[in-house]
C-alpha cells in the first residue's frame, strides 16, 4: 500500500489498460519496466496481486468470490434445495 490517492490509482490504471490493450495483452503480461515507466511506485509483488487466484480470493464480502464465501453460498443453496425437495 503506497498511499496513492484513488484518483491518481484510477489514472494509472487507465493508462495501463491502454498500454495492455494497443500491445494485445494482458496486464499482468506487462514488465516491471512498463508498469514503473507508469509509476514509480511498482514493485515486484505487483505480479501477486495480479494473480488471478489472489484476486479472486480477496474478494471476502457476503457473495463475494473468495473461496470460504463461494462455499458458505453453496451450502446455503444445498440447503435450500433440500427444503424445496421436502415440500414437494
Amino acid at each position: 500500500d503506497h498511499n496513492l490517492p484513488f484518483r491518481e490509482a484510477h489514472e494509472v490504471v487507465g493508462r495501463l489498460v491502454l498500454m495492455a490493450e494497443q500491445s494485445g495483452r494482458k496486464l499482468q503480461e506487462l514488465s516491471l519496466e512498463e508498469l514503473r515507466s507508469v509509476s514509480p511506485l511498482f514493485e515486484a509483488d505487483v505480479f501477486t496481486a495480479l494473480d488471478i487466484t489472489t484476486v479472486v480470493a480477496r474478494r471476502k464480502t457476503e457473495g463475494g468470490t473468495a473461496p470460504e464465501r463461494v462455499a458458505e453460498q453453496l451450502t446455503m443453496a444445498k440447503k435450500q434445495l433440500e427444503l424445496d425437495q421436502q415440500t414437494q
